[in-house]
């Protein structure tokens, strides 16, 4: 290991994290009320710009009024280059409670944007005296952003996670899609001929660049890594599927666009009862191991080292919090 040792962000359960306008007040209840573990209400693209006044007043009732139970409350403000970020900003911070837990920055660009949120908030929570610091969570959905990752992921201590905005991101690069996520057929190989001509198409995660950069960035900066959204919400599978290429590639959860993809983030990323129990196992086999002076041990014809302990470990970490 490096003698430079990784701060882990705050834990928070993440497996799905459900978008809520705040422009749609009867929506509250009802997301108060279902399975997601994180909640952004939002003042950004799901807000129209008559609407941007209300929609903060809205969120502002919410989370002084509504019981959110045990769920990480987060808000999304408008990006830096708008008028409005700064009364989302200051209204929000100062009116809204204990009960906001978290900031979500959109169209995070550079590491300066991330300092020039947390100057207006530190001063905020000092004037008003607030006593639990708010986090944050930011967004990639631009080349600039992916360009200054890593700087972005390190800009601050109240950074907690890092977001891929897939439909921002495509129209950023001017990729080739209008999907809100998910495959392109045209991002595939072609085989070469077999011995009878024939050749088969394989398709290609066009995603897999852009979330494998941001989980690295995350991971290395203690941050939780999350999927975005899914834009096609009658397509269970689809989502699924993308939920779990970004989970195998180490995402800890998805966006939920729809209330119907709550149960799908959850499905994917909570682990099963089997990977707990073998991870108990691995846990249980590397202690005794240890205690015989052995450094690595195979279990299941496997062999199990100290890379497995940390794995497991970060299993069983997951399924407590879950539980």
């Amino acid at each position: 290991m490096s003698f430079k040792i990784v701060e882990q962000a705050t834990p928070r359960l993440n497996r799905c994290e459900l978008s809520v306008p705040g422009s749609s007040p009867k929506l509250f209840e009802k997301a108060a009320a279902g399975d997601a573990d994180v909640i952004f209400l939002d003042l950004e693209d799901a807000v129209a710009p008559d609407d941007k006044a209300d929609a903060r007043k809205n969120i502002i009732q919410a989370l002084n009024d509504i019981d959110w139970g045990n769920k990480t409350m987060s808000v999304r403000i408008n990006g830096l280059d708008t008028h409005y970020m700064y009364r989302d900003v200051v209204d929000v911070v100062e009116q809204g409670g204990e009960r906001l837990d978290l900031i979500m920055i959109p169209k995070v660009g550079t590491a300066a944007d991330v300092y020039a949120v947390d100057m207006m908030v530190t001063q905020i929570e000092t004037a008003i005296g607030r006593k639990k610091r708010i986090g944050f969570e930011m967004i990639i959905e631009t080349a600039l952003g992916m360009q200054n990752i890593h700087e972005i992921a390190a800009a601050s201590p109240r950074n907690e996670s890092l977001h891929f905005g897939v439909a921002d991101y495509a129209a950023s690069t001017k990729a080739r899609t209008t999907q809100i996520g998910g495959p392109n057929p045209a991002y595939a190989v072609l085989t070469d001929p077999d011995d009878a001509g024939g050749r088969e198409v394989h398709w290609g995660d066009m995603w897999h660049y852009a979330i494998a950069r941001m989980v690295v960035a995350a991971r290395a900066n203690g941050l939780r890594p999350i999927d975005g959204p899914f834009g096609d919400f009658s397509d269970d599978d689809g989502y699924k599927a993308q939920a779990n290429r970004a989970a195998v590639l180490g995402c800890e959860g998805k966006w939920a666009i729809h209330p119907k993809q709550i149960p799908l983030a959850n499905e994917v990323y909570t682990p099963s009862a089997a990977e707990v129990d073998k991870a108990k196992r691995i846990l249980a086999a590397m202690d005794e191991a240890q205690k015989a002076g052995k450094g690595a041990v195979a279990l299941d014809g496997r062999l199990i080292d100290i890379a497995s302990i940390r794995q497991a470990e970060a299993l069983v970490k997951q399924a407590e919090l879950i539980g």
